[in-house]
């Protein structure tokens, strides 16, 4: 897996992601994914599990082949490619590849620390 940290802080809206998207109170995983991804499938579990393990933490799996225009936008080159947002919405880390369940972890912890909520009202 491929980590990056994101330089120019962009956001994502729950209508970016879909019908019924909705955001985690803490953070949230988005992972873009196809239909033939093999890796997609193993990202998929340890994703679930992580927010199952983390209060307010959602996990949405986003089909690139059906959001093509924001799969544009966000420079999305491979499947699967995760994106951790802090509660606002805000990138605060992307993956390409398939991601082991501490990576996620640390990277969930970044996102809860970047977030303005973590830190109180603005």
């Amino acid at each position: 897996m491929e980590v990056f940290v994101v330089e120019r802080m962009e956001r994502l809206s729950p209508g970016m992601l879909g019908a019924g998207a909705r955001l985690g109170e803490r953070a949230t995983l988005v992972q873009f994914s196809s239909a033939f991804c093999q890796p997609c499938r193993a990202t998929r579990r340890t994703l679930a599990e992580v927010a199952a393990m983390v209060e307010g933490v959602a996990h949405l799996e986003v089909d690139a082949e059906e959001h093509l225009t924001l799969v544009r936008e966000l420079e999305v080159t491979g499947t699967p490619t995760v994106f951790v947002l802090d509660a606002r919405g805000r990138i605060v880390r992307r993956a390409t590849g398939q991601p082991r369940k501490a990576d996620v972890i640390a990277a969930l912890g970044a996102a809860v620390e970047a977030s303005p909520a973590a830190a109180g009202p603005e």
